[in-house]
């Protein structure tokens, strides 16, 4: 369902994503994880749930996009449609979604300069993403902003114990977000769902 076809009443998500490469860059084998705050509104409440997962040899871009697809996946299940928000540190993610894969579509997924990479990438966090309306929307990262810090918490860690949290599952946020006060972090308060919200136009079928 192209993204122009959700329903405007469809429920507001928002999703805080995250990547980590330990090595990013150096030779060998690095591991790394990518890891996400997703949060749903029902009713007068907010539903939060986690989601993380991890490759043993990989790269920060890699991750970037593993991160997107993992949460729409979760999204996803039961035939769902959501209008999203889609908060992620990376330039090279955010760029990517509201600009550079128009242009790699139209040349027949290549760049001027040769292949795009990570193409099966963006491919299927394209058509996992189609069906749900968008707004991507950068963030600088590690500026203290709660549910960016919060998912790179997630992802380093999934890095670290090369680890999968099978879907999403309930979050730690809440918890994690007090002890972060308790020792005098996390000054800013945690973004709440946007009081509007106007996507991103659809990403090429």
């Amino acid at each position: 369902m192209p993204a122009e076809r959700v329903r405007g009443d469809a429920p507001l998500v928002a999703v805080y994503a995250d990547e980590s490469c330990l090595g990013n860059g150096r030779e060998g084998e690095n591991p790394g994880g990518a890891g996400g705050l997703i949060e749903i509104a029902r009713g007068d409440g907010l539903v939060r749930r986690d989601y993380w997962i991890s490759e043993n040899a990989t790269t920060n871009n890699r991750m970037a996009l593993r991160s997107v697809i993992e949460a729409f996946r979760a999204l996803s299940k039961k035939g769902n449609t959501f209008r999203v928000v889609f908060t992620s540190d990376s330039r090279y993610l955010i760029d990517g979604m509201t600009d550079w894969v128009h242009r790699w579509a139209a040349r027949g997924w290549r760049r001027k300069t040769g292949p795009v990479e990570n193409k099966e990438l963006w491919q299927e966090a394209i058509e996992i993403v189609n069906g749900h309306a968008v707004h991507w929307r950068w963030v600088r990262g590690h500026a203290g902003h709660p549910q960016n810090e919060y998912a790179n918490e997630l992802a380093t860690k999934a890095a670290r114990e090369l680890s999968s949290s099978h879907g999403a599952v309930p979050s730690g946020f809440d918890l994690w977000l007090a002890a972060q006060r308790a020792k005098g972090r996390m000054a800013l308060e945690p973004d709440p769902l946007p009081a509007r919200f106007a996507s991103h136009r659809a990403l090429p079928g």
